[in-house]
């Protein structure tokens, strides 16, 4: 049999399988990943001299590739982005970005979006919650978004009280990092409360970070080691990373993922020194429409790393 025949004859099984497998399934986009792969590797496998040049099979390979990464991240149903159990990461820091520009989007005041952060976040904490994500970090308010107009600021110092109201019988752990001296009293108060009436709760620790920078929590943890050593309460010699870790404001592990929602590809002073080995997952969606969906897929991308810490695993 020559050549051309042979080609013509496997691209057709190859067809054929594809076809069958679309058949199975109430929509081709329900092939599992097993079935894309098996057929992946009939082409890789394939070492005979076929009229078609290797320039096309590897168009086709490739194609067939892409393909299953479409499949994989872009199926609109939740049950089909197969997570592993035992890679859920324990610890996901997100940046909520984008509540300005989707109100403006939609035509209307910033502040639409800014109150979708509350609703937004409960859900983020109940999908969270059921997957057996330990914590989450959820930058709030930076040091530097005190730049932003009177009216802007107000509104969310406010804001952030109803916050803490909300949470206070939601059932998750919630505590606060930053430089509370700085925010309104009413506001350290609605703190205070959430704190010391969630701190028994089992299950998702909530942290905030409001009115926190990265810059400030490296400086307050220095001055802290420094102050000590001065006094005689530390020994010079003794400070290492892990003491350091102990100064810093989060008293969490470290994160494994973070999700920055908007677009921007930037960590922008949020967790500077607890981010060094974390994984980075950036998304244009913005951060009012990111969903159940969305999340699964930052977490599925996470899984699908190596995560080396310095080291190697080839």
């Amino acid at each position: 049999m020559n050549s051309s025949i042979v080609s013509q004859h496997f691209f057709i099984s190859l067809k054929s399988s594809l076809d069958l497998q679309c058949w199975k399934s109430s929509s081709p986009s329900s092939i599992s990943m097993g079935e894309f792969k098996e057929i992946h590797d009939k082409l890789q496998i394939l070492k005979l001299p076929l009229t078609m040049s290797d320039r096309g099979l590897s168009k086709i390979s490739c194609s067939l590739s892409l393909q299953t990464e479409k499949l994989r991240y872009d199926n609109d149903d939740n049950d089909d982005l197969e997570l592993h159990e035992e890679l859920i990461p324990k610890h996901i820091a997100l940046i909520m970005d984008g509540n300005r520009r989707w109100a403006k989007a939609k035509g209307l005041e910033v502040y639409e979006g800014h109150k979708l952060i509350i609703p937004k976040l409960k859900e983020i904490c109940d999908i969270s919650s059921k997957l057996g994500i330990q914590v989450i970090t959820a930058f709030a308010f930076s040091t530097e978004n005190w730049k932003r107009s009177k009216e802007e600021v107000d509104f969310l110092m406010q804001l952030f009280e109803e916050f803490f109201n909300e949470f206070l019988r939601f059932g998750v752990r919630v505590s606060v990092i930053g430089c509370k001296s700085n925010l309104p009293m009413t506001l350290q108060k609605c703190i205070a409360l959430t704190e010391e009436t969630t701190k028994g709760n089992k299950g998702l620790h909530l942290v905030i970070a409001l009115n926190y920078g990265g810059y400030y929590d490296i400086l307050q943890a220095t001055k802290s080691i420094v102050n000590k050593a001065m006094n005689g309460l530390l020994d010079v010699e003794n400070i290492n990373k892990n003491l350091f870790d102990q100064e810093l404001e989060s008293k969490c592990p470290n994160p494994d993922l973070l999700i920055r929602t908007g677009g921007e590809q930037r960590v922008s002073n949020f967790l500077l020194w607890q981010l060094a080995y974390t994984e980075f997952y950036f998304t244009n969606t913005l951060f009012p429409d990111f969903g159940e969906k969305d999340l699964k897929k930052a977490i599925l991308n996470f899984q699908q790393r190596h995560r080396r810490f310095g080291g190697h695993t080839y």
